[in-house]
């Protein structure tokens, strides 16, 4: 899972990126407007965590660029201003949440898992394919009731395929959801994690399959 960070505190920023890397999120950190701006036109995010307090362009304007072009992404809003006008303005602007400072990072952390089943229209907190489940809450993967180890990148493969529930992912969109803006993937390096994660499914029913020149799928094996 991919997210925007928007905050022109920068320890802030900081803090809260480090938090989520933890938590196997992949995290882009801009820190004004502009930059906000410019990464929502060219990339895509699972989640935007937007401060409104920018400079260069408010947070406000970003959100309203933003949904002019159609972008569909959950944005939750992170705002020192606790006033309803201002709530109002943000969520009329096509905020999906709001966060006044200072916040519990749990608290931000349930918000981002609740974006995310509300955008796959799912209240569930499991989502299985075959014998491989993923554990919304805590987003650990079972493998036939047992743990699976990954590191993040592993991780973050691995989650974008389940979450596609067997459809095909392009290795392009495979390759945004892993690798942020200040990654420097080389050319082959989404096959390297691919096969990696391959390696850990290996045998355990579930496996992923690669369509040439279309992208990667998972598909359920026989015993």
């Amino acid at each position: 899972m991919r997210i925007l960070l928007v905050e022109d505190n920068r320890e802030l920023s900081d803090w809260l990126g480090r938090l989520l890397r933890k938590s196997r999120y992949v995290v882009d950190c801009v820190h004004d407007g502009a930059d906000a701006d410019a990464a929502l036109s060219t990339q895509h995010y699972d989640v935007i965590i937007l401060d409104m307090g920018l400079p260069q362009m408010s947070g406000l304007e970003v959100l309203q660029r933003f949904r002019s072009r159609r972008g569909l992404t959950p944005v939750i809003i992170l705002t020192a201003n606790d006033a309803v006008t201002s709530r109002i303005a943000g969520l009329d602007a096509g905020a999906d949440d709001y966060l006044v400072k200072p916040f519990d990072p749990d608290e931000l952390e349930a918000r981002i898992r609740a974006q995310l089943r509300r955008r796959q229209n799912d209240k569930t907190l499991r989502v299985v394919f075959g014998t491989l489940e993923l554990e919304t809450n805590t987003r650990q993967f079972l493998l036939a009731g047992d743990a699976l180890s990954l590191t993040q990148r592993e991780h973050a493969v691995l989650e974008t395929l389940i979450l596609a529930s067997g459809r095909v992912v392009s290795k392009a969109a495979l390759s945004e959801t892993v690798f942020g803006l200040d990654d420097d993937a080389s050319s082959n390096a989404i096959e390297i994690y691919v096969h990696r994660v391959r390696k850990k499914l290996e045998g355990r029913g579930v496996a992923i399959g690669t369509l040439r020149g279309l992208g990667y799928a998972l598909r359920r094996q026989d015993a």
